[in-house]
């Protein structure tokens, strides 16, 4: 299995893999929502900066 090296494109799939574990299991995280939050919007950014 080969690892990306974009930075921006790993954090997508992290959020996109936190995002459907949480669908389906309930885990109580204090601010999962603006973890979450951050963690899209540094992904956007990186991804549009190309890095």
């Amino acid at each position: 299995m080969k690892i990306t090296k974009n930075l921006g494109m790993l954090l997508l799939g992290i959020w996109l893999i936190l995002t459907g574990l949480l669908g389906i299991v309930s885990i109580p995280i204090p601010f999962l929502n603006i973890i979450m939050a951050i963690l899209a919007l540094a992904s956007g950014i990186l991804i549009l900066i190309g890095k």
